[in-house]
């Protein structure tokens, strides 16, 4: 089985909203719509867990799933951190063979790039979507001052979903709680433990919706698509 978790506990807090993220509209739709669409359109996929704050299940069922006829396979409650909510979500997925891990409020992810991650996540256990960086990366000291400059060549933006065979994923998620490390990727998660990832190239327009601006860059790709 291959199974996809879709995060859904991000907040509002830095484009200054008073609800969360996800449950924003863009064109007329929340921005959970669109992500959880792409992913019930993959024939690919065949299970939907989809992780959300317990404060916010009722909510979600009513305004999203019901409203506008999104049928996920099983709805789990988050933990306070990502890596938590992300360990309840592999925890659903016990029966897959592969398991996506998704933003959810990252909604213009295309089939291609689904269906490249659990190709190549197959082949080599786990994979990710990037693209080179637009801009020059500068790395700076304690004092501010530009130490060094990385080629970008050879620099990726990773993106979601981070692809992995569940088996991997979810030993390496078992040995960050025993050894108590935070992390704030799932590829960093499975690094630690001797593991490659494998990059393949994302799009541009998977954006992750996080700031004022995102939301006008959102607006734009939802009425052109």
């Amino acid at each position: 089985m291959i199974s996809a978790i879709i995060l859904a506990g991000g907040k509002g807090k830095r484009m200054g909203s008073d609800i969360s993220k996800q449950f924003i509209t863009v064109n007329g739709k929340p921005i959970l719509y669109y992500t959880l669409s792409k992913f019930l359109k993959c024939k690919d996929i065949e299970d939907i867990v989809l992780v959300l704050p317990k404060d916010e299940i009722q909510y979600c069922v009513k305004e999203i799933l019901e409203k506008y006829s999104l049928k996920v396979n099983k709805i789990i409650e988050g933990g306070k951190e990502r890596q938590e909510s992300v360990y309840n979500g592999l925890k659903a997925c016990s029966d897959s063979s592969i398991v996506l891990i998704h933003d959810g409020a990252r909604p213009f992810v295309s089939e291609n790039i689904i269906r490249n991650g659990i190709r190549y996540a197959s082949k080599y256990g786990a994979a990710a979507p990037g693209v080179t960086p637009k801009d020059t990366i500068k790395i700076k000291n304690s004092e501010g001052f530009s130490i060094q400059t990385p080629n970008r060549e050879n620099l990726v933006a990773v993106q979601t979903p981070q692809v992995f065979k569940w088996s991997t994923i979810m030993e390496c998620h078992e040995k960050i709680k025993r050894d108590k490390i935070v992390v704030t990727d799932d590829t960093m998660v499975i690094e630690m433990y001797g593991h490659k990832v494998y990059l393949y190239e994302g799009e541009y327009n998977n954006i992750k919706v996080t700031t004022q601006e995102d939301l006008l860059i959102a607006e734009y790709l939802a009425s052109h698509r």
